[in-house]
């Protein structure tokens, strides 16, 4: 984000092991605070029905499950063989991370449209299926750009060994972090001041993340810039 990853990975230049260790995991910690995870992972939270806290701890776990599952898959053949996936399909996967937050946006806005958001609704009793949403959700994302851009910090590591164990520490602590940031979410939305303005606050959510979905799909073809 405005490289703040680079500034972070700055500080394991020549250090130790457990420097370098140390910086895995804070950029596993800071990977969940790109826009474009947030901009999903809001959506997924403020659409399920409530037990809000605890539930949107378990769809922010299985959406860092997800994406620490293809961050590694993915990551590890560049640390190990500096193999890379082709300009295209990288592309392709940032325009598909766009169209999901996208629907995510719109299957919001037309929920909140027909009064089916409310801190009264049963649970979900479709929350497999959610939580598998989000997986499924996490899967692409881990692999977008922003997370490339980690990955490839941790592959100048000199030692592969210790770059193959900081990237497992780069893929937990994202999905540990997203977990602690949905629950954040959860525990927002069910304080007194969100229930108060909450009709208002879902429409302003959901616009918002249209409006930034939209524009990750076309910043992934240099059509707009992206400048995280």
């Amino acid at each position: 984000m405005f490289g703040l990853d680079d500034h972070i990975a700055a500080f394991s230049n020549g250090g130790s092991l457990w420097i370098v260790l140390a910086v895995a995991v804070l950029l596993g910690l800071r990977h969940a605070t790109d826009p474009d995870h947030l901009a999903a992972v809001t959506t997924l939270v403020v659409s399920g029905r409530q037990r809000a806290v605890r539930r949107a701890g378990e769809l922010g776990l299985a959406w860092g499950l997800g994406h620490a599952t293809t961050l590694f898959l993915f990551g590890l053949p560049v640390i190990l063989l500096h193999a890379f996936l082709p300009e295209r399909v990288q592309q392709g996967a940032e325009t598909a991370i766009g169209l999901v937050i996208i629907y995510l946006a719109v299957r919001l806005l037309r929920r909140w449209q027909r009064g089916e958001l409310g801190f009264h609704a049963h649970p979900d009793a479709h929350g497999a299926r959610t939580k598998k949403a989000a997986f499924s959700i996490g899967l692409l994302h881990g692999m977008g750009g922003s997370a490339g851009v980690a990955v490839l910090l941790l592959a100048s590591v000199q030692s592969k060994a210790l770059a193959v164990v900081s990237l497992v520490l780069l893929a937990v602590f994202t999905a540990v972090s997203m977990s602690l940031l949905s629950s954040g979410f959860g525990t927002v939305l069910v304080s007194a001041p969100v229930r108060e303005v909450f009709g208002r606050v879902v429409p302003a959510l959901g616009s918002l993340s249209l409006a930034f979905g939209l524009w990750y799909a076309t910043a992934a073809w240099n059509i707009t810039p992206y400048p995280f």
